[in-house]
């Protein structure tokens, strides 16, 4: 028996042993990185980045473009730099994009532009856009502009496209797949688990709910998504073949179409891609690196010619430094970018206060004479958008002209908090509209009963114990569907009164029907088509400004948040990176989609149960 005692005592003496020794180990690194990094900061190098005669920027995008990052903890991407983990969703500012190009066109030391877009992930048609004007402007200092690639995406090669030559690997491919819209639907899967969904909504077209109440797309979802995928399908074509000198028709749309071709090459996505002009070459890495150093000079580097990298360059001509304020006048943008939720949110999302206060501001900044509300958002929470709203009123009533400016999404909620400026620029591809409101909630009474689990009790009046436990009563139900009716009212009063309509006007456009931008300026529902340049040049027109700033409102970092921001970003680049493998399951995938598209909703915040969002805006 003493036996057995000391050999159970000697084994988790062990395991103890080994679990603080790791314990210790872990913090000891820790510490001393801490250390290191201290050190960094004190004997910081001043030295910078330099760019070499005859380089080539090589514009290497990787993750998302957007325009607003979300928020991350400073200690959380020093943690992912130091162990080699990359960011799930890494993500690219359009505005970096296009400050690099501007600048780089005018760089002597500049002489070629690389289109490297492996690593490129997705991006509204309205931002490739604006990245394939400015490749264009970039072109006019006659410096030759490469993309290369082992294949292409759709996205990538609408980028692409605009080179003066488009190289592809002879292993490569692409395939031109168009826009769909395509969803999971759970109402078979909600039926066997017994749970039951309460929906209340006003809006033919509005089928935010649809996923959560149908096993499949409604007719009128069907009719309404195909006109605006159509649409934005009919720009990306005419807009790549024109950079390509092609016909739009040389896309092959049908499959029947498709196999004639591909049988003529063998089977080969390479070369199929070469006889429609998609591409100028084909051409291994080595052959690429070859031409290119004959075209900048070779370099004793991976790339193997002389070139600077996007974030080098960026680094270069926007270093990270204090803000200086000046005297000139200032148009302030403020970007909500993200669903719109209720409170205070980090950026990245849209929050009822957080932007309000961005907004409030914006209206207290004396220097800031007018404001451009920067939209990229599928709507939310009614509520939220309205306080949002309410502040642009604010604004104006201040004296400050507003111009909102629809990115790829300002639907639903995002039209309402746009609805009240002075004018309202989209881009051609924006996906706007989606005039309609809802109200949703999942009860789990049946499934507790199926359970043995049952909810009884009293109440003082008929309100008393409504919830997920119990579900509600009919009579409940005609309560909360009269309550959207009238927030339906209130959104199409408050857009026919803005947009100068009659409410039966604008319930005939509306009915939570979705629209692209050129269609919603022939509908009245904008003003004016164009980018970020353009609305900020309409904000300080309306401004009566003839020379002024633009300044991006954030909120204010305190201190503290300031010095552990810069404390981690240089400790970072201490750090030598371990690789971790990555699971690239494609049933891991499936769960994560599905996942998301339940945390879409769960994630609604409306103090009402209130929702004006376009859950199908996604292509």
């Amino acid at each position: 028996m003493s036996t057995d005692k000391s050999w159970t005592k000697a084994l988790f003496g062990g395991i103890w042993s080994v679990l603080n020794f790791s314990r210790k180990l872990f913090f000891n690194i820790i510490f001393l990185v801490i250390a290191i990094a201290i050190i960094s900061l004190i004997f910081k190098d001043n030295g910078q980045i330099g760019v070499k005669q005859d380089s080539a920027l090589v514009l290497n995008l990787r993750g998302d473009i957007v325009i607003q990052k979300h928020a991350i903890d400073p200690f959380e991407a020093f943690m992912q730099e130091a162990l080699g983990q990359e960011n799930e969703k890494p993500e690219v500012l359009l505005q970096d994009i296009l400050l690099t190009l501007d600048n780089a066109k005018q760089d002597q030391r500049i002489k070629a532009l690389v289109l490297d877009l492996q690593e490129l992930n997705g991006a509204g048609l309205d931002k490739l856009e604006q990245i394939a004007q400015a490749i264009d402007d970039f072109k006019l200092s006659e410096k030759p502009v490469y993309a290369i690639g082992d294949y292409y995406t759709q996205e990538q090669y609408y980028i692409a496209s605009h080179a003066d030559h488009v190289y592809m690997n002879p292993m490569g491919w692409m395939l031109f797949e168009g826009y769909g819209q395509f969803g999971m639907y759970y109402k078979s899967a909600l039926d066997k688990i017994k749970a039951t969904t309460h929906v209340f909504k006003v809006g033919t077209y509005k089928s935010a709910v649809e996923p959560l109440i149908r096993d499949d797309m409604s007719q009128a979802a069907k009719e309404a998504n195909k006109a605006w995928l159509d649409a934005m399908w009919s720009q990306y074509k005419n807009n790549v073949a024109e950079a390509r000198g092609l016909s739009a028709d040389n896309f092959d749309e049908k499959v029947d179409e498709f196999m004639v071709k591909f049988e003529d090459v063998n089977g080969d996505f390479a070369q199929y891609a070469l006889e429609n002009g998609w591409v100028d070459g084909l051409k291994a890495r080595e052959q690429v690196l070859q031409e290119l150093a004959s075209v900048v000079g070779e370099e004793d580097s991976k790339r193997g010619y002389t070139n600077i990298t996007f974030k080098h360059y960026l680094q270069i001509v926007n270093p990270p430094l204090p803000h200086l304020d000046t005297n000139v006048d200032k148009v302030g943008v403020v970007v909500a970018k993200g669903t719109i939720l209720n409170g205070d949110q980090k950026p990245g999302t849209v929050g009822g206060d957080s932007t309000a206060n961005l907004l409030r501001k914006a209206r207290l900044d004396d220097s800031i004479k007018s404001v451009v509300l920067y939209v990229d958002s599928p709507g939310g929470s009614a509520f939220a958008s309205e306080i949002i709203r309410q502040e642009i009123e604010n604004l104006k009533a201040a004296g400050k002209p507003v111009v909102a400016l629809m990115s790829t999404y300002a639907a639903s909620g995002g039209y309402w908090i746009s609805a009240s400026a002075d004018e309202i620029w989209a881009a051609p591809s924006t996906i706007t509209g989606s005039i309609g409101i809802f109200g949703m909630f999942v009860s789990f009474e049946n499934t507790l009963d199926y359970l043995g689990v049952h909810t009884d009790g009293v109440g003082t009046t008929d309100f008393a114990g409504m919830g997920i436990t119990r579900g509600i009563d009919p009579k409940m139900g005609q309560v909360l569907q009269r309550s959207i009716e009238h927030g339906y009212d209130q959104f199409i009063s408050l857009v026919a009164d803005e947009r100068h309509m009659s409410k039966e006007d604008v319930d005939s456009i509306a009915q939570g029907r979705v629209w692209i931008g050129e269609t919603a300026l022939s509908l009245n529902l904008v003003d004016h088509l164009g980018y970020i340049d353009d609305a900020v040049s309409a904000a300080a027109q309306l401004a009566d400004l003839s020379e002024y700033d633009v300044t991006y409102v954030e909120r204010s970092l305190n201190s503290s948040e300031l010095f552990w921001k810069e404390f981690f970003s240089n400790a970072s680049v201490m750090l030598a990176k371990t690789q971790f493998a990555q699971s690239d399951s494609k049933l891991m995938s499936l769960i994560s989609q599905v996942t998301a598209d339940f945390d879409d909703v769960i994630k609604l915040n409306d103090p009402r149960g209130v929702y004006a969002f376009c859950l199908t805006c996604e292509i």
